[in-house]
């Protein structure tokens, strides 16, 4: 994942321990569970929006493919008189 074996993550944890405590440890492994659930679940959500687009709105691809009214009918009109 990031380069860290197990021994690294034995010496991390064992430094956890040492800050926080025994006591501590369980109420410190609790908030981070809880935590990691909230951002996997704002992930999911935000996933959730962007896999279903509002169908009453045109899409970002046909804006920038389709030319407004006025430079559609100007360069139809530039192409008629070049003819």
């Amino acid at each position: 994942m990031f380069g860290l074996g197990f021994p690294e993550l034995l010496i991390i944890l064992v430094i956890i321990l040492v800050i926080f405590g025994a006591g501590k440890l369980p109420q410190v492994g609790e908030a981070l569970g809880k935590g990691l659930n909230k951002f996997r679940g704002a992930m999911d959500e935000k996933s959730e929006k962007t896999e279903a687009p509002d169908k009453s709105t045109p899409s970002v691809e046909a804006k920038m493919t389709a030319a407004p009214p006025e430079e559609a009918e100007s360069k139809q009109e530039a192409g008629a008189k070049n003819a």
